[in-house]
């Protein structure tokens, strides 16, 4: 009796699966009898569940020697394969790859230690730390700045607190004639005190200038209310009785400005 083998033939979708029993003996070649119609011009693969790719056309392997002799049964797919390609997907991966390991990071701020603390956590409380050991360092450093700045404030005004050297006075021991030079007095201290500002040619100017503005404010007021009455005369909004009151209004601003 001759041995047979079962064959389960799936294809690519819209194709159903066939399966069908055939001489263990048929080669692979027999198989194209059951492919369908539609499918016999294109370029097949032919492939099982592990091994690599079968031709359909070999008539040299029969389907016997694709299973065990205790289990005649073969799972064969059959898929369209296509000519030609791109090619290059090797390069192309390792120019990807390159570019990935040119852009490491050395960020692992949201890494955590063995204690469960996070880096970042760890690095802003070291530099807290850092920032309080060096404030001492930075009063200091401002209270220097700011004693330099009044010293320079007051050499600008011309105040001087040190005590002038060498202005003709002698030592309690020495003999003159006949009665010793008094010491040196020590410059008054003026810092902290008021000064009182006596520039009378600025002050008179200021003045001036305040009563130069409030003339040009009364001129430019006077000029627009005149202007307002002529322009009221010309439309007819305004008669020409109350015209000597006009005037009187207009002088009493004058003078109270």
């Amino acid at each position: 009796m001759t041995a047979t083998t079962t064959v389960l033939l799936s294809f690519f979708h819209p194709f159903p699966s066939r399966a069908f029993s055939i001489s263990s003996e048929s080669p692979i070649s027999s198989i194209v009898d059951y492919v369908p119609s539609e499918l016999a011009d294109l370029p097949l693969t032919l492939s099982g569940l592990s091994g690599p790719p079968l031709d359909l056309y070999d008539s040299s392997i029969h389907l016997g020697a694709l299973h065990p002799a205790d289990a005649p049964l073969v799972t064969l797919r059959l898929t369209p394969s296509l000519r030609g390609g791109k090619g290059g997907f090797g390069s192309q991966l390792r120019a990807a790859g390159g570019r990935m390991s040119s852009q490491k990071t050395s960020n692992n701020d949201s890494c955590r230690d063995l204690s469960g603390r996070r880096l970042s956590t760890i690095k802003e409380a070291n530099k807290l730390a850092d920032y309080l050991a060096a404030e001492p360092a930075r009063k200091r450093a401002a209270a220097d700045a700011q004693k330099a700045k009044l010293e320079a404030m007051e050499k600008r005004l011309g105040i001087d607190q040190k005590p002038r050297e060498g202005s003709g006075s002698t030592s309690p021991g020495a003999s003159g004639s006949g009665s010793a030079t008094p010491a040196s007095k020590e410059p008054e201290v003026l810092a902290g005190k008021k000064h009182r500002f006596e520039d009378t040619e600025y002050l008179e100017q200021s003045k001036e200038l305040v009563d130069n503005v409030k003339s040009a404010v009364s001129l430019g007021a006077l000029h627009f209310r005149l202007l307002y009455y002529v322009l009221g005369l010309t439309l007819g909004l305004v008669r020409s009785a109350p015209q000597e009151e006009e005037r009187e209004q207009e002088g009493q601003a004058g003078a109270s400005y």
